[in-house]
């Protein structure tokens, strides 16, 4: 089972809350975010740009822990909107997918961590092994 598997299975098929047919909304979400990191300039890029909002929201301990290698921290989907809301990225997502914004922070709070957690294999934010890791798992998810 590749990455991209477990993410979206995390949400669509892992913990009883999820409503039927959420795996197809929650691939549209982990799509939308790997598009969103490619088009900030790259993985790297993205990443940044992604820990400057958690910083700036008070919440950058829970992002430094998706890119360390120790446990990812949780992060709610209140967290989500309040960081992720005034950037206009959980609206595009929305928009995207169809979903509304909240539908699109609760599906973010349980990929988010792991998308980053594993855009950093080494526990850090690297311009070579982030982008690498960012076109595998699009590769992955695109075609697997």
């Amino acid at each position: 089972m590749g990455i991209l598997d477990s993410i979206v299975g995390a949400v669509g098929g892992g913990s009883g809350g999820a409503a039927p047919g959420s795996t197809g909304t929650s691939a549209a979400v982990v799509t939308q975010v790997l598009a969103m990191l490619r088009g900030q300039g790259g993985a790297t890029n993205g990443l940044g740009t992604l820990l400057q909002a958690f910083e700036a929201g008070g919440l950058g301990h829970l992002f430094q822990s998706w890119v360390g290698t120790g446990q990812n921290l949780p992060v709610s989907p209140d967290q989500i909107r309040n960081v992720l809301g005034n950037s206009g990225l959980l609206q595009r997502i929305a928009q995207a997918t169809g979903m509304q914004p909240g539908d699109v922070a609760q599906h973010l709070s349980a990929v988010l961590p792991q998308i980053v957690d594993h855009l950093t294999p080494n526990g850090q934010i690297h311009t070579g092994d982030a982008t690498s890791a960012l076109e595998g798992l699009a590769q992955r998810f695109l075609h697997g």
